[in-house]
């Protein structure tokens, strides 16, 4: 553990709230421009997140809102540090990568500020960011030794070959990855992502996360991709190149399985696994596992989708349903076209809500995990907070940046 925060420090961090409130995003903002001034320190980000309207500078200033909000109540903090470690894992951040991010925030600091940053309150900051960073370079150590020392793990960058390639609807497909030396592979938890480094023409080195969407196995992994068409490149940039070009023999470079939102397979309780569009690939991970593992635990999995044509998967699901007879499926289409039928391909027209889930599903015994767009998380998950909800029994995985450091809050809590 690093050594705790004197109260000056934590009082002059406190002091800040108010401006960071106003010109935290400007702050982050900058903050990157800094950082990628450096090649080498732009390419472990990933850039469809930044950008004028991009979502990681927000979440960056979320965060140092929050941590500065919460600077004498760490604890408070400790699930999102969790979640910061374990994306770090999955793109292969190292301690000698902590330095060059400390300058580049303190610098904006001083630039947004102006004489407003003493050289006491970039003081205080400075003490504040190597507490955190030496927190997570602690955590983020422990993860990468656990990894290595597991059969099949492994640290950093391994070669991964595309063994098959499937078509799950008009937008997304699947892609069944083994090793390329032939060796074992770490067996997931079912839920959590693999990040993978790619190096395309025109884009330079890129950075994604993907889930993991089959269960728990010693040989492959698969990931299920949906083809992005994003305006500002390179927003879709991989998507678009693993649909366009990765076959059977496609070699890619994949870091080991990480993340914090994973089914617990220690309880037999009720789990209610809900997603929204392609949110459905940590579900179906979950899902063969409880078919493989307690094909007789009670379960509701309950999905969004726009239509027939764009609904992933749809077989697979329908054969786990029919091997787990405690598994309950309900399907919503927000727009069906004229072929989908209801009653044989969906459930239900309109969207997934939360008032929806506690009607039909045991909400007051069950955990709830919960994947998809954000505006669609944040209303089932507001939504089962006002219904009573404990929010240890709502979890949650977003696509984006998970940089966060949330404030308390039991309706997002993770």
């Amino acid at each position: 553990m690093p050594t705790p925060l004197i109260p000056t420090t934590v009082n002059l961090i406190k002091a800040t709230v108010p401006a960071l409130e106003v010109h935290g995003l400007e702050i982050t903002r900058r903050m990157y421009e800094r950082l990628f001034r450096d090649p080498a320190m732009r390419d472990l980000f990933n850039q469809s997140h930044q950008g004028e309207n991009g979502s990681q500078p927000k979440a960056l200033a979320q965060a140092v809102l929050a941590y500065a909000r919460n600077i004498d109540n760490l604890g408070a903090l400790g699930g999102a540090v969790e979640r910061i470690a374990q994306k770090h894992v999955a793109l292969n951040i190292l301690p000698e990568h902590y330095p060059a991010v400390g300058d580049a925030l303190l610098g904006a600091i001083g630039d947004i500020l102006g004489g407003a940053a003493t050289d006491e309150i970039c003081a205080a900051w400075g003490e504040a960011y190597w507490f955190l960073a030496e927190l997570l370079i602690g955590r983020e150590a422990a993860i990468y030794r656990d990894l290595a020392a597991k059969s099949g793990g492994w640290n950093g960058w391994r070669d991964l070959v595309v063994e098959s390639v499937t078509e799950e609807s008009d937008t997304i497909r699947s892609f069944v990855l083994v090793p390329a030396d032939g060796g074992p592979i770490l067996r997931h938890e079912p839920g959590q992502h693999l990040g993978f480094l790619f190096t395309l023409p025109g884009h330079g080195v890129l950075k994604r996360t993907y889930s993991i969407s089959c269960a728990p196995n010693d040989c492959a992994y698969r990931i299920t991709v949906k083809r992005e068409a994003g305006p500002i490149m390179p927003a879709g940039a991989v998507s678009n190149w693993l649909h366009d070009h990765a076959a059977p023999g496609t070699v890619l470079r994949v870091a080991p399985p990480a993340g914090d939102f994973f089914l617990d397979r220690t309880t037999g309780a009720p789990v209610v696994l809900v997603s929204g569009g392609v949110g459905l690939t940590p579900m179906m991970s979950m899902l063969g596992a409880i078919a493989s593992e307690a094909p007789e635990r009670p379960t509701w999995y309950v999905h969004g989708s726009l239509n027939g044509r764009v609904h992933a998967m749809r077989r697979e699901l329908a054969a786990a349903a029919e091997a787990t007879p405690n598994l309950h499926v309900r399907t919503f289409y927000a727009a069906p076209e004229a072929e989908d039928r209801l009653g044989v391909d969906y459930d239900e027209e309109g969207l997934v809500t939360a008032e929806w889930l506690i009607a039909n599903t045991p909400h007051a015994r069950a955990t709830f995990y919960l994947c998809g767009p954000g505006p669609f998380m944040a209303s089932l998950s507001d939504g089962l907070h006002r219904a009573g909800v404990p929010a240890e029994r709502v979890r949650f995985e977003t696509f984006g940046p998970t940089l966060e450091l949330e404030e308390p809050a039991p309706a997002l809590a993770a």
